[in-house]
């Protein structure tokens, strides 16, 4: 009997993992957490300041990682097609600014990294795991409209392609 519970609770530890992993993430349509932090040249940014455009708010584990940094390389590579489409990208991490000027130096990344070094941002979008010996941010990223509303939540991110994905939504968000 024990053993057919154990395979019962481990069919479903995936399903109760999703949703609390989901748990605190604000839904398609809410507001857009607000936040006020430091990017990787100290000055201090606010999603305000970027009203009137679409934001592409997204959350990453640590700096100068392979996934962190193939993320973040193919939002630099096709800045272009984003900002055609009237579109932001702004990093946030638990790093610290100077980290961040660091990782934003050696890939030439063109937009800003933020660090939230308390994690209370990434908490706020429900972005950030606490391990006993570590914190981080969860690979979670933002589409937040002009109107400062969450138009979709990526959850699932597959580093490869989530640009041309956020790309591909944005075209169909923004079409007339």
């Amino acid at each position: 009997m024990n053993s057919l519970l154990a395979a019962f609770f481990a069919l479903l530890a995936p399903l109760w993992m999703a949703c609390a992993v989901a748990a605190g993430v604000p839904a398609a349509g809410s507001p857009a957490p607000e936040f006020s932090l430091p990017d990787q040249a100290g000055r201090t940014l606010r999603l305000a300041d970027f009203r009137g455009k679409w934001v592409v708010l997204y959350f990453y584990p640590k700096d100068d990682t392979p996934g962190c940094t193939e993320e973040a390389c193919t939002f630099r590579d096709d800045q272009a097609a984003l900002t055609l489409l009237g579109a932001q990208v702004i990093g946030v991490s638990l790093d610290d600014s100077a980290s961040h000027a660091a990782f934003a130096k050696k890939y030439s990344l063109p937009f800003p990294l933020l660090a939230d070094t308390d994690a209370k941002v990434a908490a706020s979008y429900g972005a950030v795991t606490n391990l006993v010996v570590a914190k981080f941010a969860r690979r979670y990223t933002f589409l937040i409209d002009p109107q400062g509303r969450i138009a979709k939540a990526y959850l699932n991110v597959d580093t490869s392609r989530h640009s041309a994905e956020i790309i591909a939504d944005l075209k169909r968000l923004t079409k007339p």
